[in-house]
């Protein structure tokens, strides 16, 4: 995030950002909907989403950046591809790097599928 941050005066106009996090579906298993509702696990992913957004938000706030928010659950590199794409943007700005240890040596997963999925340019961003 902080890249477009600081380089936001290379465009034309300010860029407006589509701030995206993806949650993997939380497993379910036969009768779970009978102790947990749908309205619980839409809840548990807007909470956990509005949490990895939060840090993001507050430095685009500071920076004037307006950008819209978008929380979900799915296969994640497809789900940024399809929102990037479904949103018009102009370029995919992703971390290099995978969140675990081995990611933090290659090119992370995530970011290599997105990389392949895309007909947008992406941004790799170390």
């Amino acid at each position: 995030m902080q890249c477009v941050i600081d380089h936001a005066d290379w465009y034309r106009e300010k860029p407006s950002v589509e701030l995206v996090t993806v949650h993997l579906p939380v497993p379910t298993f036969h009768g779970m909907g009978a102790v947990i509702g749908k309205q619980h696990f839409e809840r548990y992913y807007r909470e956990e989403g509005e949490d990895r957004l939060a840090a993001a938000r507050k430095k685009l706030d500071a920076a004037g950046i307006p950008y819209s928010r978008h929380i979900l659950v799915g296969p994640i590199a497809e789900s940024i591809v399809e929102t990037a794409v479904n949103t018009r943007c102009d370029l995919v700005c992703i971390g290099s790097r995978g969140m675990g240890d081995l990611g933090k040596a290659l090119l992370g997963s995530t970011a290599t599928k997105v990389l392949n999925l895309s007909d947008l340019p992406v941004l790799l961003v170390k």
